[in-house]
């Protein structure tokens, strides 16, 4: 497009009121830095403007203005026309668009709720477990007190024998219950596969009768075990056996022996 076509195009006129977008205002701008033709048009139409608006003569004031709105006419019949957009499809689209946003918004707050519930829940759980494991423990050291402090137990201390003079175990033995109480914390542990049993002897002739086993040494703290009534005894021996106990004491495995 030359420089006559351009001016005769009607957009200096949308130029000089300020009705062209940002890139067609550079556009303009540019052009008449070039062309002197076209810079001087841009100060023809502004000077126009102005004698219209300072004129106080109705006849030239509505002389000038026909003769501008004439030309622009003329001129604006080479701009090509926009379709008018149908607004109410496009808040219909926005309006969707939003309802999703606020949906997923709800949907992602949901999701976050439910992890917190999921993770409380967790917690909750493992508290509940931990203060169950607490009270568990809790009983069975007042279990172990209570058993320390009866003044009716005999108490019986057991020495270390050859297989492991460092060992050193009590029975606790209330004769008026048939209680008896073994504790066990001087003794070592176990190796996997075999197991501490309790016997309570008789002397003359040697008679062993089991009356249990410490089984779970490892996860007992409290290293005091709950054993089987005794009717009579007059010694009581430890050995180290084979897992499930054994029918008859392993002598050579006697940890600690002592008499009542």
């Amino acid at each position: 497009m030359d420089t006559k076509e351009y001016i005769e195009s009607g957009i200096l006129e949308l130029y000089v009121y300020g009705l062209l977008s940002e890139a067609e205002n550079i556009e303009v701008s540019t052009m008449a830095k070039n062309h002197p033709e076209i810079n001087d048009e841009i100060i023809a139409i502004e000077k126009g403007i102005v004698a219209l608006s300072s004129s106080f003569s109705p006849f030239h004031s509505v002389a000038n203005f026909e003769k501008i709105k004439a030309k622009l006419e003329l001129k604006h019949s080479r701009v090509i026309q926009m379709k008018q957009r149908n607004w109410s499809n496009y808040m219909g689209w926005a309006a969707a668009i939003l309802l999703l946003i606020g949906i997923g918004y709800q949907y992602q707050k949901l999701g976050q709720t439910n992890n917190q519930v999921v993770t409380i829940g967790n917690e909750k759980e493992k508290l509940t477990k931990e203060l169950n494991f607490l009270e568990q423990k809790n009983k069975a050291a007042e279990t172990s007190l209570a058993v320390i402090r009866d003044q009716k137990n005999t108490v019986v201390a057991l020495s270390g024998q050859a297989v492991n003079p460092k060992s050193f175990a009590k029975v606790y033995w209330n004769k008026e219950t048939k209680v008896v109480y073994v504790d066990a914390a001087g003794l070592p542990e176990p190796p996997k596969g075999m197991v501490y049993q309790v016997w309570a002897l008789k002397l003359n002739p040697l008679t062993p009768t089991s009356i249990g086993l410490l089984e779970d040494y490892n996860t007992n703290n409290q290293k005091i075990f709950a054993v089987e009534d005794v009717g009579s005894a007059e010694a009581f021996g430890i050995t180290l056996e084979p897992a499930g106990g054994s029918l008859t004491p392993t002598m050579e495995q006697l940890y600690t022996l002592g008499k009542v």
